[in-house]
């Protein structure tokens, strides 16, 4: 959701500011066009040419430019009042909480805030008993009358030494937050329930190897996170992957093909929607070594593994469903749109998303995809590289539509 926003990221004087620069990093990455605005002790923790250098804009700092500078830089904090899409302060000292919430305007940033136009968020990072403190407690609360979102601390070890809540969100967490923000207008599945299916699935041929793919999960993480943020109660099972769990989002890890056959089959009768993004292995080892195979034990120069067939789940659940949207995912590498749409038919699919890893962008691991969606309806409808946030919401969008034409 952040793909050619306006972010107005606030840096804030807490030593959790040495994450500001993957913060803007990710967003940068996430397409993102980033402001950074400092406070004057904010810079003790992080250089401003640091993030200027990774957001590729000049870090605002002064409330005051020099006289050689434009007159149009005397009005700068109303100008990005209006520019941006949403504002997030991050970390958020106590200090500034309290200037926020009494009005004040003594640096660029807290003038700034008094003129935003756009939805601000706040994650606070302080020492533990500062975040437990009567007062910082009751500011975060009149914030959060006002409308400003809260992105709540996480518990750990912070640099005093201590250990308890106070400690920065990771940068993917923060991401997810400016996200919700962002597609706050666009909740057209409240009360729906997806399955969201992601990542690969080991098949083990001993207690040490397995046999895997590349899927990354990323694909499917990035459906489960945008059908949370769009108001549906979201079941996510995720193959071994090291992905963090999208917020809002119930997650069923699982290792193998069967363990996953047994979850999606088990949620399945109350689900409205399942994508299924994972990449299931089609075959597992028939007789699995309770040791590991040693070398020097296997005769000759080559080794054979003897594998079976592993359930189809998507085939499974297309056979019993009544209501449901499928949604299934075609890898092909040649006869793309004929595989898929055989795909479509045979499995009693709704939609089939088809990729080919072969094409640039659209690789195992990458932030990017270049699919092409079809339907049973026989339409067939290619995109242009994106990415995988992006993406996600394409296919939402035909999700959308499918269940309010059921409706």
């Amino acid at each position: 959701m952040v793909e050619g926003k306006h972010i107005i990221l606030g840096v804030t004087g807490g030593i959790a500011a040495y994450k500001s620069p993957l913060l803007v990093r990710e967003l940068v990455r996430a397409g993102a066009t980033v402001q950074v605005v400092m406070t004057p002790a904010a810079t003790h923790f992080v250089t401003p040419l640091t993030l200027a250098t990774l957001s590729r804009r000049e870090v605002v700092v002064d409330m005051f430019p020099s006289a050689e500078q434009p007159a149009e830089q005397w009005t700068r904090h109303i100008e990005l009042g209006m520019w941006g899409d949403v504002m997030v302060i991050a970390p958020a000292t106590a200090n500034t909480i309290a200037k926020i919430v009494c009005g004040m305007a003594d640096n660029f940033l807290t003038s700034l805030v008094l003129a935003l136009r756009c939805p601000l968020l706040v994650a606070p990072s302080m020492d533990a008993d500062m975040y437990a403190n009567a007062v910082t407690q009751q500011n975060l609360a009149r914030l959060r009358e006002r409308g400003t979102g809260i992105i709540e601390p996480e518990s750990g070890e912070l640099a005093s030494g201590l250990v308890g809540p106070g400690r920065l969100p990771d940068p993917s967490v923060i991401m997810e937050s400016v996200s919700r923000v962002l597609a706050g207008a666009r909740r057209d599945l409240p009360g729906r329930r997806i399955l969201v299916t992601a990542g690969p699935t080991y098949e083990p041929i001993d207690p040490v190897r397995f046999l895997g793919n590349r899927s990354s999960g990323k694909m499917g993480f990035a459906l489960a996170a945008a059908a949370a943020r769009r108001g549906a109660a979201v079941t996510l099972v995720s193959g071994p992957v090291h992905l963090p769990t999208p917020a809002g989002v119930h997650r069923i890890d699982v290792m193998t093909a069967r363990e996953m056959h047994e979850a999606v089959v088990k949620e399945f009768d109350g689900t409205d929607v399942l994508l299924m993004a994972a990449a299931v292995a089609d075959f597992t080892p028939a007789a699995p070594s309770p040791a590991k195979i040693k070398r020097e034990n296997v005769a000759g120069d080559s080794w054979t593994i003897a594998c079976v067939k592993n359930p189809d789940i998507l085939r499974a659940v297309g056979e019993r469903k009544t209501r449901q949207i499928l949604v299934g995912f075609a890898l092909e590498t040649n006869d793309e749109l004929a595989h898929a749409r055989e795909k479509l038919t045979r499995k009693r699919l709704d939609l089939v998303v088809m990729n080919n890893p072969n094409v640039d962008g659209a690789g195992f691991g990458a932030d990017t995809n270049v699919v092409t969606i079809l339907a049973a309806d026989g339409t067939a409808e290619q995109l242009p590289r994106k990415s995988k946030t992006v993406i996600a919401d394409d296919i939402l969008d035909r999700v959308a539509r499918l269940l309010a034409g059921a409706a």
